[in-house]
């Protein structure tokens, strides 16, 4: 199977949950909007939707021989035990993809961090309510989700790692004080971190140009302000 990835050619963003996982398990794919006339044939689909067909809201969604896939957790739900990051049984794999959407309501509160208001606002636009949304997740929230991640463990590797550490990875690039404090206090996220970026596939990844750098067009976005609690 050649599986063909759609999204965003400047952003990791929520495809780069996708990349990891097609990355990690040596998948033929193409990262579609990166290629010559890529963008095109991505924004065709979203934007001259066929009636007949429940089409992508928005990206990332995957091709899949006919099938066309989206919503991050949706997508890795495919192709989790496709990709061997995934046990075949169904119980198990539910129990995976209840992970994976909990991450997405997880991602969805740090782009709030930076956009409370409204996505087409500029964020000097809503910069004090960005303030106050970012000390409540970096007091309240954060701490909450990695308390609940720190229990996971799996007797193999499976997509939800890999998420948790491009979480951790996009966390510690937007919030490197609040981070360097509370990382100790929770070991196996730490070693989750460590082991994943060691995997030779995505090690190899991570140093390539096909690994798009974190910056302030993404998910994760690094406002110094956002991460001191002196400016609260």
């Amino acid at each position: 199977m050649r599986y063909e990835l759609y999204y965003w050619p400047q952003i990791q963003g929520r495809g780069e949950f996708v990349r990891l996982a097609l990355e990690d398990a040596g998948a033929d794919y193409v990262d579609m909007a990166r290629s010559p006339r890529g963008m095109r044939a991505m924004l065709r689909v979203v934007e001259q939707p066929s009636a007949r067909d429940a089409a992508p809201f928005a990206p990332p969604y995957l091709k899949a021989g006919a099938l066309v896939i989206s919503q991050t957790a949706n997508i890795l739900h495919y192709l989790g035990p496709r990709l061997g990051l995934a046990p075949k049984q169904e119980a198990a794999r539910v129990r995976l993809h209840q992970l994976q959407l909990t991450i997405a309501d997880w991602l969805a509160e740090v782009h709030d961090t930076h956009h409370p208001i409204g996505s087409g606002l500029y964020y000097e636009e809503q910069k004090r309510e960005a303030l106050r949304r970012s000390a409540d997740f970096r007091a309240n929230r954060l701490p909450k989700y990695l308390a609940y991640f720190e229990r996971w463990q799996a007797a193999r590797t499976t997509y939800v790692d890999l998420s948790l550490f491009q979480m951790l990875e996009g966390l510690h690039y937007a919030f490197p004080r609040t981070m360097t404090g509370l990382a100790p206090k929770y070991p196996r996220l730490a070693a989750l971190r460590a082991r994943v970026a060691r995997r030779p596939r995505l090690a190899a990844y991570l140093r390539s140009e096909r690994r798009i750098p974190f910056n302030r067009m993404g998910i994760f976005r690094h406002y110094p302000e956002l991460d001191d609690k002196e400016k609260e």
